[in-house]
């Protein structure tokens, strides 16, 4: 049942492009004990109407033993990079950066989904816009159970993107998809700040370069129902820190002191959240939505045909 529904899918769509047998996209997909998550992810690559793809799987350290188990390993477009080490998602991104076959090359987290049209819709997006750089998608938000309840945040141009730097860039780190060579000139920072690699690698390189998000929800982004608010703090601080610095060496003393506030603000709304979750009666938090009942109805058949899909591996 699964596999049908994604066939429907892909064949309404590859037609519209010819594929030759040069790699098109490369995925770096960086994996740290993805555990019973990591298989539905790289299922949602192997469905991809695009099929022209190389995946690269990093481990970085893993000792849950999740990518041994994947039943899919033999597919020559999958590339399994396993060193025993655990150097961070920057180095393994610079590392498949520097692996790269694609002219494109494209995110993807262990813990989220890829709807199968997305490849061959950023693939297209970039082929006719070829000024962009670095290309993101909508996201619909979903929680540790798969239920879907919103989205995350997204500007479309890059005026929009970049209109308030000392805030931030929306811009789903695992949508993106852009030239190699861009990544090859704009490399993450390593050692890498904590949590942030991807808002300092936007921050850096947004003076000369274009950003642009698809309006389409494209990717599933899974969202931990309980975040260490430690980590959290943590991240924060660093994204104030960079921010802070860059502006500083900059001479822009009020995105300075706008980037110090704002990660002030964003520490004061997760005390909140962390006291109300360890209040002694419950607290129902509203969660606010703005995709369509459609759009949740497809992603949930999408979801669905991956379990099945899964399920009946397994069986067999």
């Amino acid at each position: 049942m699964g596999s049908c529904i994604f066939t429907e899918i892909i064949m309404s769509d590859t037609e519209k492009f010819t594929q030759d047998d040069e790699i098109m996209v490369t995925v770096a997909l960086p994996v740290l004990n993805g555990g019973a998550l990591l298989e539905n992810a790289v299922r949602s690559i192997l469905y991809q109407s695009w099929s022209n793809w190389e995946l690269l799987l990093l481990d970085d350290g893993s000792t849950d033993g999740a990518i041994n188990r994947l039943t899919f390993l033999a597919d020559p477009r999958i590339i399994v990079i396993c060193d025993g080490q655990n150097l961070g998602l920057a180095y393994r991104l610079n590392q498949a950066v520097a692996m790269a076959k694609g002219k494109y090359f494209a995110r993807m987290d262990h813990d989220d989904l890829c709807h199968p049209q997305r490849f061959i819709r950023q693939i297209a997006f970039l082929e006719e816009h070829l000024e962009v750089d670095l290309l993101a998608t909508k996201c619909l938000t979903m929680d540790d159970q798969g239920r879907f309840f919103g989205v995350l945040p997204s500007a479309i141009n890059h005026v929009d993107i970049c209109s308030r730097p000392w805030q931030g860039f929306y811009m789903a780190h695992p949508s993106w998809m852009g030239r190699t060579e861009w990544f090859r000139h704009n490399p993450y920072k390593d050692p890498a700040p904590y949590c942030c690699e991807d808002q300092e690698l936007l921050l850096r390189a947004h003076y000369s370069s274009c950003y642009h998000t698809i309006p389409e929800y494209l990717l599933a982004y899974r969202v931990r129902t309980q975040t260490r608010w430690k980590k959290q703090l943590r991240t924060r601080a660093a994204m104030g820190r960079i921010k802070f610095r860059h502006f500083l060496a900059r001479r822009e003393l009020l995105n300075a002191a706008l980037s110090v506030l704002i990660e002030l603000i964003r520490i004061g709304y997760d005390s909140c959240i962390q006291i109300i979750h360890m209040a002694p009666f419950p607290v129902k938090i509203s969660r606010h939505s703005i995709h369509t009942e459609e759009q949740s109805q497809e992603w949930k058949v999408l979801t669905m045909a991956l379990k099945d899909s899964t399920e009946h591996s397994k069986s067999n």
